[in-house]
């Protein structure tokens, strides 16, 4: 599966919570600007909605998630982006974006988010 990361000085856990709660989804997705329900933590079976850019909203189930390491999830209705996050030290981690084969192009939005979830998890870690 295609994928592109970036290394962070953060404490994983911080990294997690930027990528895993949904209040921080519409803060460093380049695609996303609103997302019901809009708070809370993904878990297999979640299911809710992301509005787009573009305007409209699409629905989405959460469909893995392996708590503190990754999480994966289905947008109207296709597999989409996996969301990881390797412990690399006590104040480092590797953040990553994983996209289905088809999807390879989307890398370059994935790229675009990666230091704007960066940001939020250095703010987290700061709190």
């Amino acid at each position: 599966m295609p994928e592109v990361g970036l290394d962070v000085d953060v404490a994983w856990p911080h990294a997690w919570a930027a990528i895993a709660r949904l209040e921080h989804w519409p803060s460093w997705g380049p695609s996303v600007t609103a997302v019901e329900p809009p708070a809370g933590e993904v878990s297999v079976g979640l299911e809710g909605r992301v509005r787009t850019v573009v305007g409209g909203w699409l629905p989405f189930t959460v469909t893995e998630v392996e708590p503190g390491r990754r999480w994966a999830w289905r947008v109207g209705g296709l597999s989409a982006t996996g969301h990881r996050v390797e412990p690399r030290g006590a104040q480092r981690c590797r953040i990553v974006f994983e996209v289905p084969w088809w999807a390879t192009p989307y890398l370059v939005v994935c790229r675009a988010a990666l230091p704007r979830v960066a940001a939020v998890a250095r703010a987290l870690d700061r709190a």
